[in-house]
């Protein structure tokens, strides 16, 4: 039994079949960050009288500038979905919302790509 009326069958509307996609990686971003936010966290305490260059061969290792580039990665795409979800549920009219979309994936993709450049510059010592 469906419980869908039959309007909407007639008009074909209903699910995307994109939401649990969406729902999943989204959560697999947060489960990510959380390890990550942790070591990240408890790695800048342990740095914060350090100078440029200490900071410097700190990151350089490249254990941890991989994992750097994860958290950047893993926070970016998880802001990127978060704001798809609020904007999509919330921006009203249409071309606004379209607007904000397009947006959004040129802002979480140029600011993640300026911090990944910075971590792999400082990692690289170009």
């Amino acid at each position: 039994m469906s419980t869908r009326t039959p309007l909407s069958i007639a008009r074909a509307l209903g699910s995307a079949r994109h939401g649990n996609d969406h729902w999943w990686v989204q959560r697999l971003t947060a489960v990510a960050l959380v390890p990550l936010t942790f070591w990240l966290a408890a790695a800048t305490v342990s740095l914060v009288d350090a100078d440029h260059a200490t900071f410097t061969a700190w990151i350089s290792t490249p254990g941890r500038a991989v994992l750097v580039l994860l958290f950047i990665f893993a926070t970016f795409y998880h802001l990127k979905l978060g704001l798809q979800v609020v904007i999509e549920d919330y921006v009203r009219p249409r071309w606004i919302t379209v607007t904000a979309l397009i947006v959004n994936v040129f802002f979480c993709f140029l600011v993640g790509t300026a911090c990944a450049f910075a971590v792999l510059k400082l990692a690289i010592g170009a």
